[in-house]
């Protein structure tokens, strides 16, 4: 904490001091591996089953999100053991989408297609991607772009498109995306879920206006717009320059990352309501660390102003270094799932939610973007 505050303290004194490190890549990799070994110790077997309130093949969105944490963290901590147990459970689950079903259409479901694609680029064997590609082919075929109804189907699936669009060079995907991207932007819900007053999103039609929070402002869930910050992150690091939408990306990246930034909490995590701190307001980890990744990931490839976002960044990874992440290795303070501030509450340090997989891979995400931060 000491390091963070004199961190801050020079940036405020308009020094050049922004440019030092917070943290050191060893550090980084001590709590990635912590929390990551914490996981894979509770769960040995990737190919079982997750019983909550019912019982989910463990493919599904949130182990998803999961593996793609991982691949990232593999990246800089290239250890055979995550590399192997990514592997096993593409292939327990066939390296298809969720129960198998090829021609599903829903975001959740295509999820785990993402770290498919990824480990088809280690190793291109054809099984790898065989499935992922055939099933948006045919969402591409059917002419139908209205499945994004919701903010979190963002990141689920749009990097799935620029990833297959990339590795297979064919702008096809790339063209689709944009039509599912422009429908939940400006159609879903009457006139799209992206609020250009806010330059935030509402999660799904439900909270449009005139839903409100209880202090009169419209509900932005944090970590619904955490997940657009980190789709937008991921298609702008593979899609084309050239692409006629990347100047939309790029400025719908940036306008939400400067709206997030003047909402974080003075302790460094963001509260799940982003305009109502008082509907539910409190430390949160997921949310926090998607941000967290998007700023940061903006920072390192110059989209982002190191001076401005460097001391949010910092504040953000502290909070989860120092109060998300435990001795043993279990990650607190993460929301439930739902889709709104009141669901999963209370959240708390200690309190384990529904699922444990999605927090993780959200700080997988973050740590492996604050391991180029820093030197």
């Amino acid at each position: 904490m000491k390091k963070l505050l004199v961190f801050i303290l020079a940036v405020s004194l308009g020094t050049a001091a922004y440019a030092q490190d917070f943290t050191t890549k060893q550090d980084v990799l001590k709590q990635l591996r912590l929390v990551n070994d914490y996981f894979m110790k509770k769960w040995p077997d990737p190919s079982k089953t997750i019983v909550t309130n019912k019982e989910r093949p463990a493919n599904i969105w949130t182990r998803g999100v999961y593996y793609e944490g991982l691949m990232a963290f593999y990246h800089i901590d290239p250890q055979k053991k995550y590399y192997d147990y990514a592997v096993e459970w593409a292939e327990k689950h066939d390296w298809k989408p969720v129960r198998g079903e090829i021609y599903t259409r829903h975001a959740d479901n295509q999820n785990c297609g993402m770290t498919y694609i990824d480990l088809y680029r280690i190793d291109p064997q054809p099984v790898r991607l065989e499935a992922v590609q055939k099933n948006i082919t045919s969402v591409i075929k059917s002419g139908r772009s209205t499945d994004w109804t919701w903010i979190d189907a963002i990141q689920m699936a749009m990097p799935i498109y620029v990833k297959l669009g990339v590795t297979l060079k064919d702008t096809t995907y790339f063209n689709h995306m944009y039509k599912m991207y422009q429908h939940i932007k400006y159609v879903e819900g009457g006139n799209g879920l992206y609020n250009p007053k806010d330059s935030l999103w509402w999660r799904d039609k439900d909270f449009v206006p005139p839903y409100q929070e209880p202090n009169g402002e419209d509900c932005y869930w944090s970590r619904g717009n955490g997940w657009v910050l980190a789709a937008l992150a991921l298609v702008l690091q593979e899609l084309p320059k050239s692409d006629p939408h990347y100047a939309e990306y790029l400025n719908d990246f940036k306008s939400l990352a400067a709206a997030l930034a003047p909402l974080q909490r003075t302790d460094g995590f963001w509260n799940v309501s982003l305009h109502d701190p008082n509907n539910y307001g409190g430390k949160e980890t997921s949310g926090t660390a998607l941000f967290v990744y998007g700023m940061s990931w903006g920072v390192n490839h110059g989209i982002l102003d190191a001076k401005q976002y460097k001391p949010i960044i910092a504040k953000g990874w502290e909070a989860i270094v120092e109060e998300a992440i435990q001795a043993n290795g279990f990650l607190g303070y993460v929301q439930s799932t739902g889709k709104e501030p009141k669901d999963g509450q209370p959240v708390t340090v200690d309190k384990v939610p529904d699922f444990e997989d999605y927090g993780l891979g959200c700080v997988l995400l973050a740590g492996s973007e604050i391991f180029q931060l820093v030197h």
